[in-house]
């Protein structure tokens, strides 16, 4: 959403990705389709940023991809700390748990391949963390799921709130209707503090009272 010139600026005077990052990143772009959905060096240290802030005991994120940002959220987990990821697509299990063992932090990520609304309900809380990037038409379902399973206090962070911005068009598709209707929902939710970040695509982060 900003010029290439500021991205690269931004980018330039940011803490630089750990290698394997790297790798992953080259490698999602040679092997994986729509390479877009992982999330980059910028958006990954600021998740990474807030795990540190955060210093969470339990993270859930919704919608692993090929593991990048389950690797930066999982940088700043507790001593004892565990990330749960969940993934429907079976096909990127061998990518995820290659880069999960090379991280250094596999033994603090558990990864869940499934529907992620037949996931949840199998899932204890209380999590301090969640970062929901999974399909947008489920946007609404996701944080429905999980609310009472987040601490107070707890922080709630939801990717793709811009959706390229289509949430300023007439667009019908099923994934903007989503994103629109999770917006608003967040909006008139007055259990929450709410920011929305225009960061990349549009990050919202949601504080939970």
């Amino acid at each position: 959403m900003i010029s290439k010139e500021l991205e690269a600026y931004a980018s330039a005077h940011s803490s630089k990705e750990p290698k394997s990052l790297k790798q992953l990143w080259r490698e999602t772009h040679l092997k994986v389709l729509s390479p877009g959905m992982l999330s980059g060096h910028i958006q990954g240290r600021f998740l990474s940023m807030v795990s540190h802030m955060v210093h969470p005991d339990k993270i859930l994120e919704i919608g692993t991809f090929t593991g990048y940002s389950a690797i930066c959220l999982a940088e700043g987990l507790s001593e004892k700390g565990m990330l749960h990821t969940i993934e429907v697509n079976h096909e990127l299990v061998d990518i995820i748990e290659r880069y999960f063992k090379e991280s250094g932090y596999n033994d603090k990520l558990k990864l869940h391949i499934g529907d992620a609304k037949q996931v949840i309900s199998t899932l204890e809380g209380p999590f301090d963390l969640v970062f929901i990037d999974a399909d947008k038409e489920n946007y609404v379902n996701y944080y429905n799921l999980v609310f009472d399973k987040v601490r107070t206090g707890g922080i709630i962070i939801a990717d793709n709130t811009f959706w390229h911005g289509n949430v300023l068009t007439n667009d019908q598709g099923k994934e903007t209707i989503g994103i629109v209707a999770f917006n608003e929902m967040i909006k008139k939710d007055h259990r929450v503090e709410t920011v929305m970040l225009t960061l990349r695509d549009g990050l919202t982060i949601i504080r939970k009272k």
